[in-house]
């Protein structure tokens, strides 16, 4: 694992936690970016890891969103220059999307703009009760680069995703539970240990068939329902070939509880 100056890496019973630690509020620079990517990609072939829990470092932000500082130079370049800029986000964000296990976000504080897309590009999000969350980018001329007017849509519906993103306002950690863009709220001291209580409930799954649930999701998004529905029955049919599956069958057939093997 390389050394790493703005994130930590962390591996807690077969949960592999990356937390921001960009301070004051994590804001996603492209260290972090550069940082984030190295990672995930020296760990997403290793099976060992079988959940991937995001958070941010301290009490005042998941992550505040991209730095700022960064945006007038790009403003001033060539067109292209912000293009390349974005793209860089889009392969974290990507990375984050479609790694081969579950991905919790675990929102502790202010998730603005780029943070906010990082925690759209996980599976499930757990917020503090006091955080909010938010697509600002319409405030400052522009408008989201990461991801954001691609994935809040699929979450959220058209007609929610396109007030966040017309008026840039910010949502509470309630308001964004009731209309199901985050999965649960907690206290701000409760958030951690709620995150890793399902993520390591996740990491005694069957890992296989876990993994194929995410894949035949991730997948058929991409297509027609007909298309979907196959990918599904052919993963169905990988599900059923793996050591887990005749595990978990046999367990139920005599009554006990399965010990699978993540084969």
């Amino acid at each position: 694992m390389p050394e790493f100056t703005k994130i930590s890496f962390e591996d807690i019973n077969n949960v592999a936690v990356i937390t921001v630690n960009n301070p004051p509020v994590n804001v996603l620079g492209t260290k972090v970016v550069e940082e984030m990517l190295s990672c995930l990609r020296s760990i997403k072939n290793d099976n060992t890891y079988r959940v991937l829990v995001i958070t941010g470092a301290g009490d005042k932000a998941f992550m505040a969103g991209a730095d700022i500082r960064e945006l007038p130079e790009l403003a001033k370049g060539q067109p292209g220059v912000a293009k390349r800029y974005a793209g860089h986000a889009h392969s974290l964000f990507d990375e984050i999307d479609f790694f081969p296990r579950p991905t919790i976000a675990a929102i502790n504080g202010m998730a603005l703009g780029g943070g906010f897309e990082m925690a759209l590009a996980c599976d499930i999000r757990i917020a503090s009760e006091d955080s909010i969350m938010g697509l600002p980018e319409i405030k400052l001329g522009i408008f989201p680069g990461g991801g954001g007017t691609q994935r809040l849509p699929r979450l959220i519906g058209t007609g929610r995703a396109f007030e966040m993103l017309y008026f840039g306002d910010h949502i509470t950690a309630s308001q964004a539970l009731a209309i199901g863009l985050v999965n649960k709220t907690v206290p701000k001291p409760e958030l951690f240990t709620e995150a890793m209580k399902m993520a390591e409930k996740l990491a005694k799954m069957p890992s296989r068939a876990i993994g194929l649930i995410k894949e035949a999701v991730d997948r058929g998004l991409e297509v027609s329902l007909k298309e979907g529905l196959k990918i599904e029955t052919d993963l169905f049919d990988d599900a059923l070939l793996t050591r887990d599956a005749k595990e978990g069958l046999s367990a139920f057939i005599e009554k006990r509880k399965p010990v699978f093997s993540h084969e």
